[in-house]
């Protein structure tokens, strides 16, 4: 990438509530990085992207929830123009009666070929009353393209905390090292380290 627009944000939400918007048109050749850490509360993230030509563009997010907390994703990255990429990586854990929504829309326009786009969205349950309503989707009027999306609910892996409760460790703590292996590949995003002790906190309360 050679152009000027560089933009990274890690957005983080501590049991904050409200609606937000964020919005972003990214120009040719343009870079944008966005991580949203969602730690409860009531929140409801709305998130616009347009990109032009040759974009990258990544987006990554952590919601926990627990309680009675709610939080959702409503993201839409548009490609405008040819030969651009982008990236979708959203990952939460939910306890107790909490839920969460997320709505993930890659749209390709007709002239952007050579576009690549990826989304995931996957969650864990810890118990029966949390909930998670999960939407990608792909809208695609392009042909020369590579585009994909995936989405997984499901619980801790019970052979795995048994093998760690094998070699003496508590079932506290195995279970949070299963969550943390879990959401390790957006904490790799992190540089600040109170972000990933907040994210331990929530855990342990969880």
């Amino acid at each position: 990438m050679t152009g000027l627009y560089h933009k990274e944000e890690v957005f983080f939400q501590n049991s904050r509530s409200g609606e937000f918007l964020f919005n972003y048109d990214v120009p040719d050749e343009g870079e944008l990085k966005l991580v949203f850490i969602s730690l409860g509360g009531a929140v409801a993230n709305k998130i616009r992207i347009k990109l032009g030509k040759h974009c990258n563009c990544s987006l990554y997010g952590i919601y926990l929830g627990s309680n009675a907390e709610n939080i959702s994703f409503d993201i839409v990255v548009e490609h405008q123009d040819p030969e651009s990429h982008s990236k979708q990586l959203f990952k939460g854990i939910l306890s107790d009666n909490a839920t969460a929504e997320f709505s993930g829309l890659i749209k390709v326009d007709p002239d952007s070929q050579k576009t690549e786009a990826y989304q995931e969205n996957h969650t864990l349950l810890l118990n029966d009353n949390a909930r998670i309503n999960t939407k990608p989707q792909l809208e695609i009027y392009a042909d020369d393209v590579i585009c994909s999306h995936g989405a997984s609910v499901g619980r801790l892996d019970k052979d795995e905390l048994f093998y760690l409760r094998s070699r003496g460790i508590s079932l506290q703590e195995a279970v949070k090292m299963q969550q943390m292996a879990f959401l390790n590949d957006i904490l790799e995003q992190i540089d600040d380290p109170k972000m990933a002790v907040a994210i331990e906190d929530k855990l342990n309360n969880m």
